[in-house]
């Protein structure tokens, strides 16, 4: 079956998390971990194909979508909700989606056990200092002096109209028209139930610690080279396009496409997207079953 189907954990602390699963779980995983200010939702578009060749797990990270916030929020702790749903789930190997808030969690799950990840996607993930643009610089300077004032400073795009920008941000007016609906207005709602706001103010605070780790993920990377295909919106106010040559240099064979969209590709390049993934995977596993195959 590849229809999607919501399903719900309780994790291990207690805290419930929404997921969605789709296609016959003999198939390649494929983990698909969204970013700021979504959901699962992020990929709605695409799993109905993906789940013809791959078994989809795509959660709703906790405080977003249906998943209830965690305690005390922060990557790592997002990155052990996932890991919990692997094992609840079974799931082996798996190739990993990262895209923004899901980059800092997907690239934990990957570095804790590099010998299950069959390849990653990149889409908006962040993983060098190149990917900074000038409008990080409040955050900067909340990271580096955590004042009330320079906490406003930095959250003050935490309003609805901010949570639209996350959508549209940078988009000319043709390629924002195919976004169908407002899904900005469901994002504002989710983030504004009981923690909502404060689990995006521990994430912003805490994506320090991930910027922190990024000669460590370079040194994964350069070991481990898995498999890699870059998806990439060439208007993403948030991430620098400079990024995608930095991630072009970690993965010299790596596939990578830009296109004519933003931070939310998927809402605008959904089919694209879905047929250069399916390509990927299909390559990719069996290149990995003919390896598997000719090992001693």
């Amino acid at each position: 079956m590849t229809s999607p189907i919501k399903q719900r954990l309780r994790l291990s602390g207690g805290t419930e998390l929404s997921f969605i699963t789709a296609g016959d779980a003999s198939n390649p995983a494929l983990l698909l971990l969204h970013g700021f200010p979504s959901s699962s939702r992020t990929f709605q578009g695409i799993i109905p194909g993906l789940a013809r060749v791959a078994f989809v797990v795509a959660p709703d990270l906790p405080g977003y979508g249906q998943s209830a916030p965690l305690p005390a929020p922060s990557f790592e702790a997002f990155s052990g909700a996932i890991q919990e749903l692997l094992r609840h789930l079974a799931i082996d190997r798996r190739f990993i989606y990262l895209h923004d808030w899901g980059a800092p969690v997907g690239l934990r799950v990957a570095m804790q056990s590099p010998d299950l990840v069959s390849g990653l996607i990149i889409q908006s993930a962040n993983a060098h200092r190149t990917g900074f643009g000038p409008q990080w610089q409040a955050t900067f300077e909340f990271w580096s002096n955590p004042t009330e004032e320079n906490e406003r400073e930095a959250t003050a795009f935490l309003t609805l109209e901010g949570t639209r920008e996350q959508y549209l941000g940078g988009l000319p007016e043709d390629v924002a028209a195919r976004i169908k609906g407002e899904p900005w207005i469901e994002d504002w709602r989710v983030m504004n139930r009981p923690g909502g706001m404060e689990t995006q103010r521990a994430l912003l605070a805490d994506y320090a610690n991930h910027a922190a780790r990024f000669s460590l993920i370079a040194d994964y990377i350069e070991t481990r080279q898995p498999p890699a295909l870059m998806l990439w919106g060439r208007h993403d106010p948030f991430f620098d396009i400079a990024e995608t040559l930095s991630w072009m240099q970690d993965f010299p064979r790596m596939e990578a496409h830009i296109f004519d969209g933003g931070h939310f590709l998927l809402e605008t390049h959904a089919e694209a997207a879905a047929a250069l993934m399916t390509d990927f995977i299909e390559r990719t596993q069996i290149a990995l079953d003919h390896s598997a195959t000719i090992s001693p």
